[in-house]
């Protein structure tokens, strides 16, 4: 891993900030391709490709187990309605 570099930029009239190449192949970005921006606890920020940045759709498969058979939101919703009137009943 490479040693930590430090780069000022200058922020223009319209609040705007243009990064430097190194900075953009760093993150491994080009031209038309967007950076997230998260705004940390401590006032600095963190820029990463918005393609890595959490998306429900990589929440897709995480609570599988192995072994474990996968159900359809018909089944789940059965049994959330079954156990509902399991809990009524009690």
């Amino acid at each position: 891993m490479m040693g930590a570099m430090a780069l000022e930029l200058t922020i223009t009239a319209k609040g705007q900030v243009t990064l430097k190449q190194a900075v953009l192949d760093h993150l491994g970005l080009g031209p038309g391709q967007k950076v997230g921006v998260v705004f940390l606890p401590d006032g600095r920020i963190e820029l990463q490709p918005a393609a890595l940045r959490p998306s429900i759709v990589r929440a897709r498969g995480m609570l599988q187990r192995p072994g474990q058979r996968v159900i359809s939101l018909e089944e789940m919703q059965e049994a959330i309605e079954a156990e509902a009137g399991r809990a009524v009943k009690a």
